[in-house]
């Protein structure tokens, strides 16, 4: 299928680049060739020097008549207007990017049905959501729910202390509801059975019912952990004032520092009970007078990925609790959690999986990218046809890169074993390493 992406900045280059991956025939369009560059040199894609926005342009051979155009530049307008034109043009779904959080909330339906726009993007409004599930959940690094809401899946690191480390699978009395689904470990993906175990400074995943999970999480709560009270943040953009008025509503005490006036003034009238300070967040004299160090969670979410690692690194220095980082660059994933930052969020790649998962349909709900899109969360509905429809686990020959972790039938979620037989309807969650991706959605597929 043929993907076409107006804006080659770099949401719509990490799009492209998980979306070549998976072999779609991707086309990118900018107005400006220096974008296209970086996208010409790293990616194998078709790019297009030209107006996104231009009937002219939707009329170029290798545009007109695609399956599906995204358009990701930074103005909603010209994202909106390149949709209208792509449905005239014979393209057959479109995805535009919405930054305007009073479009999403006052306007999403009536741009869905008006502007031919298929599905909206708000990567800051993502963000925020997925940083709160994951504070909502204490010593959680990730947080997922599927199947609304009927599953969860829940990421936690493996401490020196933790009673569940050199342990066999086989021999750890999980709770029923709670499934061990992988490991990561020194870059790899480990599909456990059981004679593996945990080891110290695993990322660990479980997946299960979220009344289990939740009970289950406690176990990795550190002794001096406490209820969420205090918060702060770092940073007024659209992600800082979505974040903050969501923890607002939930009676979290929040503290805003922002160095831009005019942000520091719209979010001080966006809350509540919260209050935003005009200030330096790299001023250690102004942290500590507003009590960094009592502070249960520092999150920084300005818009320079650099920074906002200094920004975390100093508040640990000063004693806060724990940190949580924003980053644009997926690279920096990596580096950030190997000097202690405690959770790191990539906006991109949480924007890339919505996408990915519009993008594959043929019975795909949801894709939720894991370890810096090395593996991948997958929820998907199982097809009348499909080669594992109406066949047991243990006799489907399911590739040995993905494990099936949970199923939900009639309402009903479980987890699965090998005698558990497969219907269509059926929503089953799946973890897969994410260059098998493809070879495993063929299993679930109907016969087109």
């Amino acid at each position: 299928m043929r993907i076409v992406i107006v804006g080659a900045g770099k949401l719509g280059y990490s799009i492209a680049e998980v979306l070549s991956q998976e072999q779609f025939d991707v086309v990118m369009v900018d107005h400006e060739e220096g974008q296209l560059e970086a996208v010409k040199n790293t990616l194998d894609v078709l790019t297009i020097h030209a107006n996104g926005a231009s009937p002219i342009t939707m009329n170029d051979p290798d545009i007109k008549g695609a399956g599906i155009l995204i358009a990701v530049t930074g103005s909603d307008e010209v994202n909106m207007v390149a949709c209208i034109l792509a449905k005239k043009h014979g393209v057959t779904h479109t995805v535009a990017r919405i930054r305007d959080m009073q479009f999403m909330s006052e306007a999403k339906d009536y741009l869905k049905e008006n502007f031919d726009i298929d599905l909206m993007l708000n990567p800051e409004l993502i963000t925020a959501h997925e940083i709160n599930r994951i504070l909502m959940t204490p010593a959680a690094l990730n947080v997922e729910d599927f199947a609304h809401g009927k599953v969860r899946l829940f990421e936690a690191k493996i401490r020196r202390r933790s009673k569940l480390a050199g342990v066999p699978l086989k021999d750890l009395k999980l709770p029923k509801g709670v499934l061990a689904g992988m490991i990561f470990r020194d870059h790899r993906m480990i599909i456990p059975h059981g004679d593996d175990s945990f080891m110290v400074h695993d990322n660990a995943y479980f997946i299960g019912m979220p009344e289990e999970i939740e009970k289950f999480s406690q176990n990795f709560v550190q002794r001096d952990a406490r209820k969420l009270e205090r918060v702060m943040i770092i940073g007024a953009g659209r992600t800082g004032r979505a974040l903050a008025r969501l923890l607002d509503a939930q009676k979290v005490k929040v503290k805003v520092i922002e160095r831009d006036q005019e942000r520091c003034r719209l979010m001080a009238e966006q809350l509540t009970d919260g209050i935003a300070i005009y200030g330096d967040g790299t001023d250690i004299d102004l942290l500590m007078e507003e009590g960094v160090g009592s502070a249960d969670v520092v999150i920084c979410l300005t818009e320079d990925d650099k920074l906002n690692l200094m920004l975390a690194l100093l508040a640990k220095h000063l004693k806060a609790r724990k940190t949580v980082v924003r980053v644009a660059r997926n690279e920096y994933v990596d580096l950030m959690e190997k000097v202690g930052v405690d959770v790191v969020v990539s906006a991109r790649l949480l924007s890339a999986s919505e996408v990915m998962a519009f993008a594959r349909r043929g019975g795909v709900v949801s894709v939720s990218y894991l370890e810096g899109a090395k593996a991948e969360a997958m929820e998907v509905i199982v097809q009348e046809g499909a080669p594992v429809a109406h066949k047991k686990l243990m006799e489907a020959k399911l590739p040995k890169e993905c494990l099936v972790c949970a199923y939900v039938r009639n309402g009903t979620a479980a987890i699965p074993g090998g005698m558990t037989e497969l219907l269509p309807g059926d929503r089953i969650i799946l973890f897969i390493q994410t260059k098998f991706a493809q070879k495993v959605m063929k299993y679930f597929k109907g016969k087109d």
